[in-house]
Order: structure tokens, then sequence, then C-alpha cells
């Protein structure tokens, strides 16, 4: 059975999604960020089966979300290496473990503790807006078509009714 695409969707959430949408892959590049970055690691700390590893390490490569470096010629073998635009999904990370943290941890508490080495301090993810540092809501937030949005899809019912 074939995956329906969403890579080209007016919509960055399911763009994202099309590219992460499993269980596997933000969990290979969790591991990433606990500093992981050869094959056997990978598969040895998750337990996944390598033709699935393979599979969604060449996809983050061809993404552009980890750099592939060969370390050893006989046999090749390769590093994954996050690239910015991979490391620039910490957030994404942070954000899923805190509301997994809030709803979905044990009487026992929290599994992985974030610690800010800069300040010292034990902390855990906001979302926040990028012009006064206020906690964002879906109450006191609204979505607009953006400049990326496809003019012959905006006079459709439900785009005008989304987006007023």
């Amino acid at each position: 059975m074939r995956r329906t695409s969403l890579a080209h969707w007016p919509c960055s959430i399911a763009r994202a999604l099309d590219l992460l949408g499993d269980q596997w892959t933000p969990l290979v590049l969790r591991e990433a960020f606990y500093g992981v970055r050869r094959f056997d690691d990978f598969q040895d700390s998750l337990g996944i089966a390598r033709n699935t590893l393979t599979e969604r390490l060449r996809r983050l490569v061809d993404e552009g979300l980890f750099d592939k470096r060969r370390y050893q010629d006989e046999p090749p073998r390769y590093d994954y290496v996050l690239t910015e635009k991979g490391r620039d999904f910490y957030g994404v990370l942070a954000a899923m473990a805190r509301w997994g943290d809030r709803w979905l941890a044990g009487t026992e508490g929290v599994p992985v503790v974030l610690h800010h080495d800069r300040c010292g301090h034990d902390t855990h993810a906001e979302v926040v807006c990028a012009a006064c540092r206020e906690p964002l809501s879906a109450e006191e937030t609204s979505s607009r078509l953006g400049p990326g949005y496809p003019p012959a899809l905006t006079e459709h019912p439900e785009v005008r009714r989304r987006f007023g």
C-alpha cells in the first residue's frame, strides 16, 4: 500500500509530517541529539530493523537533516551528522517531550529532564510569540494565509471559512 504524499500541500504541518510522520524518524533524530552518529549505534539504541533504519537515514540525508560522512573505507562506513536543518528540529522534539511529560508521564514522574547548561537550570520547552515572548495558545492565536499559499485555492469555501 502506497502512502499518500503530503509534500505539496499548502500547509507546513502536512509537509513536515510527510517527511517526519512515522514513529522512527523523530526517534532517529532524538538519538542524534544524544550523540549517536553511526548506523550500528542507531540500530542498537532503537532496536529498529536494519532495512527500516537504512530507509530513514537515506531520507534524512536526502532531505538535508543529516550529512553522511565516510569514516572508514573497507568496508565503507559512515557517520550521520546533523546539519543546521537537522539541529533546528531540536525545538520540535523538546515541545513533543513537554507535551508527553504533561499528559503521558506516570505517577513516578517524567522519564527525561532537560537541563539548560547555559543557565544551569532544569527546564522544559515553551512555545512563545517571537515578538512579545508571551506563551502561544490556540485561544489567543489565529492563522492567516501566507505568501506561499496557492492563489488558485484562496476562493475555495473551506479556505475562506478557515482563514476569513
